[in-house]
């Protein structure tokens, strides 16, 4: 198969490093140095280079921000039967965007990245792949992802939607919080040094995805448990009260474990 990546940054690389030696693969990057440490693939840095190339699939891989953008900028480039995806993890308006492109999509969401995951080990990483798009499409990321060992679920957007506004909002608020009160440790425990470089690594995100995921409309509700939880602890606290404590702690244990 013929397949254009869009974008040379950490997924997209990612991409071609992974589909390039079953397919034919050209990725399109307009900075062309992040094009040095690319192999294996056709490079291309203009619009009319796509258009000889003639991809059956195009992978979006560009920085969320510009996930629409990119791919106003290049379908009048590509053939009216050549499959269009994204791998976002934010899906806001791309469902709108897809039923008026006027081409066969599909949707699918690595839930992991290269700041914590380890790509040569994916066994506990999950992918979602939305329910709402072209067959053969979502075929061949299920396929792909199978062979990586992830756990595959299959949503539609707005359960997507729902799973992102739990599964990143939650510990991403929790981490800004970290962040915004903690002080420089010159001995620091254990604890403490995996949550800095937790933190580290979500702020190393780009920040309109950071804000796209904080601004999901399902995120809210998750935020405000933050809030309800963080009232009781600290009414507790201000009492002492050591029997409401063990309960507290028995409770959160239970959600753990389960």
């Amino acid at each position: 198969m013929k397949i254009l990546i869009m974008g040379a940054g950490k997924m997209g690389s990612f991409f071609i490093d992974l589909l390039s030696f079953d397919h034919e693969v050209a990725v399109f990057e307009k900075d062309a140095k992040r094009l040095r440490f690319t192999y294996n693939c056709q490079r291309f840095t203009s619009v009319d280079e796509i258009a000889d190339f003639k991809p059956e699939l195009l992978i979006n891989a560009v920085t969320v921000k510009y996930t629409i953008p990119a791919f106003k900028e290049v379908l009048p480039y590509i053939p009216e039967d050549c499959i269009i995806s994204d791998i976002s993890s934010v899906k806001t308006n791309l469902r709108e965007f897809y039923e008026q492109a006027g081409h066969p999509y599909v949707s699918t969401h690595p839930m992991f990245g290269p700041t914590f995951a380890n790509l040569n080990q994916l066994s506990e990483e999950n992918a979602i792949i939305i329910s709402e798009g072209d067959y053969m499409g979502r075929i061949f990321f299920k396929d792909l992802y199978q062979k990586l060992g992830l756990n595959i679920y299959e949503y539609t957007f707005e359960e997507h939607d729902k799973t992102v506004a739990y599964s990143l909002s939650i510990p991403f608020v929790s981490t800004f919080v970290f962040a915004a009160v903690m002080k420089h440790q010159d001995a620091p425990g254990t604890t403490f040094k995996r949550h800095m470089r937790i933190a580290k690594g979500v702020l190393s995100e780009d920040d309109y995805l950071l804000q796209e995921i904080l601004f999901n409309p399902y995120t809210h509700d998750q935020v405000s448990q933050i809030r309800t939880e963080l009232k009781e602890l600290l009414d507790i606290i201000d009492h002492k009260d050591a029997v409401r404590m063990k309960a507290y702690l028995t409770k959160i244990r239970n959600h753990v474990r389960e």
